[in-house]
Protein backbone atom coordinates (compact mmCIF):
# COMPACT_ATOMS: atom_id res chain seq x y z
CA UNK A 1 0.00 0.00 0.00
CA UNK A 2 1.39 3.45 -0.51
CA UNK A 3 1.10 6.23 2.08
CA UNK A 4 -0.63 9.62 1.64
CA UNK A 5 2.84 11.18 0.67
CA UNK A 6 3.53 8.06 -1.57
CA UNK A 7 0.16 8.93 -3.25
CA UNK A 8 0.51 12.35 -3.57
CA UNK A 9 3.74 12.01 -5.40
CA UNK A 10 2.15 9.75 -8.12
CA UNK A 11 -0.26 12.32 -8.64
CA UNK A 12 2.28 15.07 -8.64
CA UNK A 13 4.07 12.63 -10.90
CA UNK A 14 1.72 11.96 -13.72
CA UNK A 15 0.04 15.60 -13.77
CA UNK A 16 3.83 16.65 -14.27
CA UNK A 17 4.03 14.12 -17.05
CA UNK A 18 1.08 14.82 -18.75
CA UNK A 19 1.54 18.92 -18.52
CA UNK A 20 4.87 18.35 -19.79
CA UNK A 21 4.37 15.82 -22.76
CA UNK A 22 1.45 18.18 -24.67
CA UNK A 23 3.72 21.32 -24.11
CA UNK A 24 6.75 19.07 -25.43
CA UNK A 25 4.62 17.96 -28.69
CA UNK A 26 3.41 21.49 -29.18
CA UNK A 27 7.22 23.11 -28.82
CA UNK A 28 9.05 20.21 -30.41
CA UNK A 29 6.99 19.78 -33.39
CA UNK A 30 7.66 22.93 -35.43
CA UNK A 31 11.13 22.89 -34.28
CA UNK A 32 11.73 19.20 -35.60
CA UNK A 33 10.02 20.24 -38.60
CA UNK A 34 12.06 23.31 -39.09
CA UNK A 35 15.49 21.03 -38.61
CA UNK A 36 14.41 18.02 -40.86
CA UNK A 37 13.47 20.31 -43.55
CA UNK A 38 15.66 23.45 -43.36
CA UNK A 39 18.93 23.83 -45.48
CA UNK A 40 19.82 26.82 -42.93
CA UNK A 41 23.57 27.81 -41.92
CA UNK A 42 21.98 28.34 -37.96
CA UNK A 43 20.83 24.49 -38.01
CA UNK A 44 23.82 23.25 -36.66
CA UNK A 45 23.82 25.67 -33.69
CA UNK A 46 19.80 25.00 -33.11
CA UNK A 47 20.42 21.00 -33.08
CA UNK A 48 23.20 21.76 -30.57
CA UNK A 49 20.94 23.68 -28.18
CA UNK A 50 18.34 21.39 -28.41
CA UNK A 51 20.80 18.39 -27.52
CA UNK A 52 22.18 19.80 -24.90
CA UNK A 53 20.02 18.67 -22.18
CA UNK A 54 21.56 14.87 -23.54
CA UNK A 55 25.31 15.72 -22.24
CA UNK A 56 24.86 17.72 -19.80
CA UNK A 57 24.90 16.86 -16.42
CA UNK A 58 21.12 17.31 -15.16
CA UNK A 59 22.42 19.36 -11.93
CA UNK A 60 23.60 22.13 -14.18
CA UNK A 61 20.81 22.37 -15.82
CA UNK A 62 19.05 22.37 -12.90
CA UNK A 63 21.84 24.96 -11.18
CA UNK A 64 21.44 27.51 -14.01
CA UNK A 65 17.35 27.14 -14.08
CA UNK A 66 17.56 27.40 -10.21
CA UNK A 67 19.11 30.84 -11.30
CA UNK A 68 16.57 31.17 -14.19
CA UNK A 69 13.31 30.96 -12.22
CA UNK A 70 14.77 32.11 -8.60
CA UNK A 71 13.16 34.96 -6.51
CA UNK A 72 15.67 37.34 -8.19
CA UNK A 73 15.87 35.76 -11.60
CA UNK A 74 14.29 37.41 -14.66
CA UNK A 75 11.49 34.95 -14.75
CA UNK A 76 10.68 36.02 -11.38
CA UNK A 77 9.62 33.73 -8.61
CA UNK A 78 9.06 29.97 -10.09
CA UNK A 79 11.59 27.90 -8.25
CA UNK A 80 10.05 25.46 -5.97
CA UNK A 81 6.59 25.18 -7.34
CA UNK A 82 5.00 23.28 -9.98
CA UNK A 83 4.92 25.57 -12.59
CA UNK A 84 8.96 25.80 -11.89
CA UNK A 85 8.80 22.12 -12.69
CA UNK A 86 6.58 21.99 -15.78
CA UNK A 87 9.82 24.50 -17.35
CA UNK A 88 12.56 22.65 -16.47
CA UNK A 89 10.66 18.92 -17.18
CA UNK A 90 9.99 20.64 -21.01
CA UNK A 91 13.54 21.45 -21.62
CA UNK A 92 15.21 18.83 -19.88
CA UNK A 93 13.08 16.08 -22.20
CA UNK A 94 13.24 18.31 -25.27
CA UNK A 95 15.95 16.15 -26.80
CA UNK A 96 13.92 12.98 -26.27
CA UNK A 97 11.18 14.57 -28.05
CA UNK A 98 13.14 16.22 -31.07
CA UNK A 99 14.40 13.55 -32.22
CA UNK A 100 11.85 10.80 -33.13
CA UNK A 101 9.76 13.46 -34.29
CA UNK A 102 13.02 14.80 -36.89
CA UNK A 103 13.44 11.26 -37.99
CA UNK A 104 9.94 10.70 -38.80
CA UNK A 105 9.86 14.13 -40.69
CA UNK A 106 12.91 13.68 -42.59
CA UNK A 107 11.60 10.12 -43.39
CA UNK A 108 8.75 11.33 -45.64
CA UNK A 109 10.81 13.07 -48.02
CA UNK A 110 10.20 16.38 -50.82
CA UNK A 111 8.07 14.39 -52.54
CA UNK A 112 4.73 14.10 -50.97
CA UNK A 113 5.65 17.97 -49.87
CA UNK A 114 5.68 18.60 -53.83
CA UNK A 115 2.67 16.71 -55.04
CA UNK A 116 1.04 18.74 -52.14
CA UNK A 117 1.75 21.73 -52.99
CA UNK A 118 1.21 21.35 -56.78
CA UNK A 119 -2.08 20.31 -55.81
CA UNK A 120 -2.44 24.27 -54.16
CA UNK A 121 -2.32 23.07 -50.50
CA UNK A 122 -0.87 25.56 -48.09
CA UNK A 123 1.54 24.70 -45.94
CA UNK A 124 -0.27 24.36 -42.98
CA UNK A 125 -2.95 22.18 -45.19
CA UNK A 126 0.11 20.34 -46.14
CA UNK A 127 1.28 19.76 -42.61
CA UNK A 128 -2.04 18.65 -40.97
CA UNK A 129 -3.54 16.58 -44.27
CA UNK A 130 0.05 15.25 -45.50
CA UNK A 131 2.73 15.38 -43.17
CA UNK A 132 1.10 14.57 -39.70
CA UNK A 133 -0.22 11.40 -40.88
CA UNK A 134 2.82 9.75 -42.04
CA UNK A 135 4.73 11.21 -39.34
CA UNK A 136 1.81 9.70 -36.51
CA UNK A 137 4.37 6.39 -35.51
CA UNK A 138 7.08 9.45 -34.42
CA UNK A 139 4.68 11.69 -32.51
CA UNK A 140 3.24 8.26 -30.61
CA UNK A 141 6.96 7.61 -30.06
CA UNK A 142 8.02 11.37 -28.96
CA UNK A 143 4.79 11.50 -26.86
CA UNK A 144 5.66 8.11 -24.96
CA UNK A 145 9.76 8.90 -24.31
CA UNK A 146 8.68 12.45 -23.53
CA UNK A 147 6.50 11.59 -20.85
CA UNK A 148 8.62 8.63 -19.83
CA UNK A 149 11.69 10.72 -19.51
CA UNK A 150 9.79 13.14 -17.55
CA UNK A 151 8.66 10.29 -14.77
CA UNK A 152 12.17 9.35 -14.17
CA UNK A 153 13.72 12.80 -14.05
CA UNK A 154 15.39 13.37 -10.47
CA UNK A 155 18.23 15.32 -10.73
CA UNK A 156 16.79 18.38 -12.31
CA UNK A 157 12.96 18.72 -10.51
CA UNK A 158 15.41 18.34 -7.08
CA UNK A 159 17.22 21.39 -7.86
CA UNK A 160 14.28 23.45 -8.73
CA UNK A 161 11.52 22.38 -7.49
CA UNK A 162 12.57 21.12 -3.66
CA UNK A 163 11.23 18.06 -2.37
CA UNK A 164 7.78 19.46 -0.94
CA UNK A 165 5.00 16.77 -0.52
CA UNK A 166 1.91 17.65 -3.08
CA UNK A 167 3.36 20.37 -4.86
CA UNK A 168 7.29 18.83 -6.10
CA UNK A 169 7.75 15.85 -4.81
CA UNK A 170 7.86 13.08 -7.45
CA UNK A 171 8.36 9.67 -7.47
CA UNK A 172 11.98 9.88 -7.96
CA UNK A 173 12.54 11.87 -5.25
CA UNK A 174 10.01 9.99 -3.02
CA UNK A 175 12.08 6.72 -3.45
CA UNK A 176 15.20 8.54 -3.28
CA UNK A 177 13.92 9.62 0.33
CA UNK A 178 12.72 6.08 1.31
CA UNK A 179 16.43 4.69 0.50
CA UNK A 180 17.92 7.27 3.43
CA UNK A 181 14.96 6.64 5.83
CA UNK A 182 16.31 2.64 5.64
CA UNK A 183 12.74 1.90 4.52
CA UNK A 184 13.58 -0.45 1.45
CA UNK A 185 10.23 -1.65 1.33
CA UNK A 186 8.12 1.48 0.41
CA UNK A 187 10.99 2.05 -1.69
CA UNK A 188 10.91 -1.32 -3.28
CA UNK A 189 7.10 -0.51 -3.95
CA UNK A 190 7.90 2.38 -5.85
CA UNK A 191 11.04 1.69 -8.00
CA UNK A 192 8.72 -1.72 -9.37
CA UNK A 193 6.14 0.56 -10.02
CA UNK A 194 8.31 2.77 -11.69
CA UNK A 195 10.04 -0.42 -13.83
CA UNK A 196 7.17 -1.86 -14.76
CA UNK A 197 5.51 1.58 -15.69
CA UNK A 198 8.37 2.13 -18.20
CA UNK A 199 8.63 -1.51 -19.39
CA UNK A 200 4.84 -1.34 -20.65
CA UNK A 201 5.55 1.72 -22.21
CA UNK A 202 8.24 0.08 -24.18
CA UNK A 203 6.27 -2.38 -25.32
CA UNK A 204 3.67 -0.46 -26.68
CA UNK A 205 5.99 2.16 -28.56
CA UNK A 206 7.98 -1.39 -30.42
CA UNK A 207 4.81 -3.08 -31.00
CA UNK A 208 2.74 0.14 -32.09
CA UNK A 209 5.72 0.87 -34.70
CA UNK A 210 6.43 -2.64 -35.98
CA UNK A 211 2.44 -2.89 -36.58
CA UNK A 212 2.68 0.48 -38.63
CA UNK A 213 5.82 -0.85 -40.43
CA UNK A 214 3.40 -4.33 -41.86
CA UNK A 215 0.93 -2.33 -42.75
CA UNK A 216 0.89 -1.60 -46.53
Amino acid sequence: MLSENDTLALFTTLKLAFITTVFLLLIAAPISYWLATSKSKFKVIIEALTSLPLVLPPTVLGFYLLILLGKNGPLGNLAFSFTGLVIGSILYSLPFVIQPLKNSFAAIGSRPLEEAATLGASPMHTFFSVVFPMAKPGFVTAAVLGFAHTVGEFGVVLMIGGNIPGETQVLSIAIYDHVEAGQYSQAHTLSGLLLAFSFVLLVFVFAYNKKKKVLP
